[in-house]
């Protein structure tokens, strides 16, 4: 099912064999309540409590796509959610350090991470709009909810080089990436549009 899964995103356009590798390899069953097992494979997202959703594999697969990931980078993911695009990213040997800001997900997919062995830097309870400026510059960052607009703390923590994946607007969102070209300046590029519950500033 994972394969097939895989193949309907290379046919909706997703070309990195390395993504496609990862979809294949991650359990995406496991990170559903199980009344929904049935549904893991198909490319749809699935309500997963706290009023958020596991996001759509298509969706995941272009972001992680977008991130250009190499072995070892540092990626910052905020919203770590079921935590699937937080393995994803892990089976393409990223160092990840993940922001929740729900506590009752924080802890059940902290506790699940530990079960599966998956293994990211750092699980933060917080909120990611202020990004993780301790553990700054990061290779890239990943927004997986909605945001009103581009938080400016996030942009300052990538590296020269570096990018951000955020997707931009309140009932739509417009897929976002930001590519660091120098200390101060910033290429944009728009991707399309997708739909993510809201990213919530200082709701913890």
């Amino acid at each position: 099912m994972r394969n097939k899964l895989a193949d309907i995103l290379s046919e909706k356009g997703i070309m990195d064999n390395s993504v496609l590798e990862a979809i294949r390899a991650v359990p995406r069953h496991l990170f559903l309540d199980s009344s929904f097992e049935d549904h893991a494979y198909q490319d749809k997202a699935f309500p997963i409590g706290a009023d958020q959703t596991i996001s759509q594999p298509y969706t995941v697969a272009f972001q992680s796509e977008l991130l250009q990931v190499q072995p070892n980078h540092k990626i910052l993911e905020i919203g770590t959610g079921s935590g699937y695009q937080t393995a994803v990213l892990l089976k393409l040997k990223a160092r990840v350090y993940t922001i929740e800001r729900q506590l009752e997900l924080f802890k059940k997919t902290n506790l699940f991470f530990k079960k599966m062995g998956y293994r990211p830097k750092k699980v933060i309870f917080g909120d990611g709009y202020k990004g993780l400026p301790e553990e700054a510059p990061f290779d890239s960052i990943i927004v997986t909810a909605g945001a009103p607009f581009v938080p400016n703390p996030l942009l300052a923590q990538l590296k020269v080089g570096g990018r951000l994946v955020i997707p931009v607007g309140t009932d739509e969102q417009i897929m976002t990436l930001f590519v660091r070209k120098s200390a101060k300046e910033f290429e944009k590029k728009e991707l399309g549009s997708f739909r993510f519950v809201p990213l919530l500033e200082d709701k913890n």
